[in-house]
């Protein structure tokens, strides 16, 4: 890894930060006319073309044993088709902003799953902390009293948190698994995702039979190329040159960026919990990756 952090690898983190909080936005503009199965493995599909012309520009291939593919199928279900399904899915009942907040749980759930399965990062008692305020954001947005009614809208929002921890888990197998060059494993794991998903939007969405408006087909474009394609060109690129630790960061962005996307552009009204619950979310991953940095500055020195 490169130490020398640069202004362009800062000026990348935060584009790419903004990539992925707008996303929420544009599943939301698609899904009105584009069921969930046929959003994911369309954008999907469109990244697996633009990620294997860039692999055959760059000369690489594919690899063809068993074991690559294995983490290819882990990572395409977890890192794609099934985050990208439930979030497609969660925004039919819920707002954008909503669905960026729950997401910012994410690097929570990752930690809790690197503490369990990768040796050299178990938390202490300052994760712990921030662990717990994190998910005390959760309680705070979902409602204590979900569980007594489980309407549709707590259900979506139960999915977008699976969602989350699936990408949880993608990070916490990729960190411990993935070792081929950046372009294969966005390429590979790319296209194992749309293998998961395709026969499912073919089987209980006929795509052929839909009609979707012009704003679903720029959206599902956007989500294709930039949100998917050009945003993991761009994490394989910066996990190389800042590391992992500095690469957390943009967990910040994305909840707060995804709120006010929602607010700005879809006139979206969150109630007070919302607020509340961003402040929690963010000190958690806050906590969480200043103690995974002091950490790491330990071990060096």
């Amino acid at each position: 890894m490169n130490t020398a952090v640069s202004p362009r690898d800062y000026l990348l983190l935060l584009s790419v930060g903004l990539i992925w909080s707008s996303s929420f936005l544009f599943i939301k503009l698609a899904i009105s006319t584009v069921p969930p199965y046929t959003l994911t493995a369309a954008r999907i599909a469109i990244a697996v073309v633009i990620l294997a012309g860039y692999l055959t520009f760059k000369r690489q291939g594919l690899p063809t044993d068993i074991k690559n593919w294995t983490i290819f199928a882990v990572l395409g279900l977890f890192g794609t088709a099934l985050p990208f399904t439930l979030i497609s899915w969660g925004e039919v009942y819920i707002d954008s902003g909503l669905t960026a907040v729950l997401m910012g749980t994410m690097p929570v759930a990752t930690a809790m799953l690197a503490h369990l399965f990768i040796a050299d990062e178990r938390f202490n008692f300052g994760t712990g902390v921030g662990i717990m305020i994190g998910f005390g954001g959760l309680i705070i947005l979902i409602g204590a009293d979900a569980l007594h009614s489980l309407d549709t809208g707590v259900i979506a929002q139960f999915a977008i948190i699976i969602g989350a921890v699936s990408y949880a888990i993608s990070t916490t197998f990729a960190r411990r698994f993935a070792r081929l060059p950046g372009p294969v494993m966005s390429t590979g794991s790319t296209l194992a995702g749309l293998i998961w998903v395709l026969p499912m939007a073919i089987l209980l969405e006929q795509p052929w039979t839909l009609r979707p408006d012009g704003m679903a087909i720029i959206s599902v474009l956007i989500l294709g190329i930039v949100a998917t394609a050009l945003a993991t060109l761009i994490f394989y690129y910066l996990i190389h040159r800042v590391g992992a630790t500095t690469f957390s960061q943009v967990n910040y962005i994305i909840p707060v960026f995804g709120a006010a996307w929602g607010i700005l552009l879809l006139h979206e009204v969150p109630d007070w919990r919302m607020p509340t619950a961003l402040v929690l979310v963010l000190s958690g991953i806050f906590i969480v990756s200043r103690t995974a940095k002091n950490k790491a500055r330990n071990i060096e020195t």
